[in-house]
């Protein structure tokens, strides 16, 4: 191991925004907005939904281009975290992100892909049982899982050129694949659903599998668009990942933060025109009831006829396959920074040959695997949306602070409509998290009681810390 390998500038400015867009676009496009149906009954709060979530993004990620510009090196909001408040703080969202929010993502985008292989080849369902252990069947679907993750592993340890040559390419494939599906489902709308669909726009109820509608009180209204916000917010979350290999990208104090609003913007607006070609094609019953979520099936079946399925398996294994690839790609990174601290493994603060940090790839990799295995991640990952919401908006806050705390630190890029954007992201997001806690209190208590497990690990870390020998450490001196 040559202990001077550093990360190598590797990636351009249209490699970093493949990045931000390839990693926000996995499955959920093509399932959520199902369950949105259902929670506000109408293609105006349908498009509304995702056009909040749109705006809620777009404003953190021109917030977090101030961040990077100050900080552009590897560990993205892990650093942020750590230099606005303390180190306890950037460690509990390095923990969680190790343990839940990057690990159980890529192994649930990883059974997503296998699910829609099974489209084509039968013998990967879910359904069937490839191992049976007594305790636990393991079936084809988790297996392919594991198989994808190894792989994309593997080919991300070969050095970042490999992984931003499958990044980009699967990238560009998705995107131009998503807009055909519009494209062709625009030339299919049925004037007669669209006229039905958009009738009423504005009436907030609840949608039964049934077809039977409920009405909500006005605070209760609030809450069910909290709840659909659930699935649009994990549809459009990883955008950030770009900021964790800030350390390989050109210029990256220029071309992180335009990554991020051009990724960002990118995605927002593919994802809001294919909600309005659903409503074109589909009934909002038709939307709400589809086999497992699966909406894009649907559309595409009346679209394209029986093929529209394969079609459409194709176009997903391609999106969660590209997702997965710079999920992996970017989360090491994280580990790498949090290992040079002193608050992860120590052998993943080191890079490989190939100077990416292949131990923390092969860690991730293996927790993201046991994530495939337990079969409970999705539920999971609902959770957790709500501690995702609680970091970015700590992040977010974050900018006022270093303004006050590092004021004569340079800012290449300044966070677009401060002071009035970021506090209007905070209010949103506060909102969000506060009706959830109220309304959906199974997304919010077991994300926070997993996060704040990490409170007496960082003590016992640093405890174990004191008690070494006082001279610097020779990895702190070369750091």
């Amino acid at each position: 191991m040559d202990n001077n390998t550093q990360f190598k500038p590797s990636l351009r400015l249209v490699d970093a925004t493949m990045l931000v867009a390839g990693s926000m676009i996995g499955s959920g496009i093509f399932i959520v907005s199902a369950d949105i149906t259902r929670n506000v009954g109408s293609a105006g709060w349908l498009i509304m939904v995702w056009l909040l979530t749109g705006f809620m993004t777009l404003t953190a990620a021109l917030s977090y281009g101030e961040l990077s510009s100050m900080f552009p090196k590897a560990g993205g909001q892990y650093v942020y975290l750590k230099q606005a408040y303390n180190p306890l703080v950037g460690f509990l969202y390095g923990w969680s992100f190790f343990t839940v929010i990057q690990t159980a993502t890529i192994a649930a985008v990883g059974v997503a892909f296998a699910k829609f292989t099974a489209y084509l080849i039968p013998q990967v369902s879910e359904d069937l049982v490839a191992v049976d252990l007594g305790f636990m069947h393991i079936s084809p679907a988790q297996l392919l899982s594991i198989l994808v993750i190894v792989f994309l592993t593997y080919i991300n340890t070969r050095g970042v050129n490999s992984g931003k040559f499958v990044q980009t390419i699967l990238t560009m494939a998705k995107l131009l694949s998503i807009l055909g599906l519009i494209v062709f489902g625009l030339f299919a709308l049925k004037t007669s659903i669209w006229n039905s669909n958009w009738t009423d726009v504005w009436n907030l109820h609840k949608l039964n599998k049934d077809g039977s509608v409920a009405s909500y009180t006005t605070i209760a209204a609030l809450g069910a668009i909290a709840s659909a916000m659930v699935g649009s917010i994990f549809s459009s979350d990883s955008w950030h990942n770009v900021t964790f290999i800030a350390g390989e990208i050109k210029n990256p104090k220029r071309n992180i933060g335009l990554s991020l609003a051009l990724g960002t913007i990118i995605v927002t607006v593919i994802y809001v025109v294919t909600n309005i070609m659903y409503t074109g094609v589909l009934s909002l019953h038709e939307i709400a009831i589809s086999d497992k979520d699966r909406v894009a099936v649907t559309a595409s079946q009346q679209i394209w006829g029986s093929t529209g399925t394969v079609i459409i398996a194709l176009l997903i294994m391609v999106s969660t396959f590209g997702c997965n690839n710079g999920l992996i790609m970017a989360g090491a990174r994280v580990y790498y920074s949090m290992a040079k601290d002193g608050l992860f493994i120590k052998k993943a603060g080191e890079l490989n040959k190939n100077s990416v940090p292949g131990f923390s790839l092969w860690v991730q990799c293996l927790f993201a695997c046991l994530w495939s295995l337990s079969g409970r991640y999705g539920d999971l990952l609902d959770m957790i949306s709500f501690v995702v919401v609680v970091f970015y908006m700590l992040t977010i806050g974050g900018i006022f602070i270093l303004r006050k705390k590092m004021p004569d630190v340079e800012r290449p890029y300044k966070a677009f409509g401060y002071p009035v954007l970021p506090i209007i992201y905070i209010i949103m997001g506060l909102s969000f998290c506060l009706l959830l806690i109220y309304y959906k209190p199974n997304y919010t208590w077991p994300g926070l009681i997993i996060t704040l497990c990490g409170i007496p690990v960082y003590y016992l870390i640093m405890g174990k810390d004191k008690k070494k020998p006082q001279p610097v450490p020779e990895a702190a001196l070369t750091e």
